[in-house]
């Protein structure tokens, strides 16, 4: 069953389902991707004004919606509808560095940045670009 929105979805909420559905998209929470989604929000500028408390409710929101057989289309069409197109770059960063931060990217969390990618109109140029600067943020020095 899922759950009421209490008010529309801000644009910072669409930013953090987005992050919480690529931790989740390959069915674990790695630390790692928390502690990622926590930093954005507590240092990002673009969460200077974001209630903390949402971050439990939109979290629950992907959850239920990913329970459902449409759930990932339910996710897409929350988030175009309350997101600024311009913040879709913005959005796909966020998930890169959500997806990395476990220093592997998962098969599943690959096909969602994908279609992340494909549904937010996010040029393939633009996408390397962020692609790479998320990989160069999350190297780690060789043994």
């Amino acid at each position: 069953m899922t759950r009421k929105i209490s008010h529309a979805m801000t644009a910072q909420d669409c930013l953090v389902a987005l992050m919480v559905a690529i931790s989740v998209s390959d069915e674990t929470i790695r630390t790692s991707e928390l502690v990622k989604i926590q930093s954005a929000v507590n240092n990002l500028p673009i969460f200077a004004e974001y209630d903390i408390d949402r971050l439990n409710t939109v979290s629950q929101i992907v959850f239920d919606l990913f329970e459902q057989e449409e759930g990932l289309d339910a996710l897409f069409g929350l988030v175009k509808e309350n997101l600024p197109a311009e913040l879709n770059e913005t959005a796909y960063a966020l998930c890169c560095d959500v997806a990395a931060a476990d220093g592997l990217i998962l098969e599943t969390e690959l096909r969602l940045l994908e279609e992340i990618r494909y549904e937010f109109k996010i040029d393939r140029l633009h996408a390397a670009a962020i692609e790479t600067g998320s990989r160069a943020r999350h190297k780690t020095i060789p043994s």
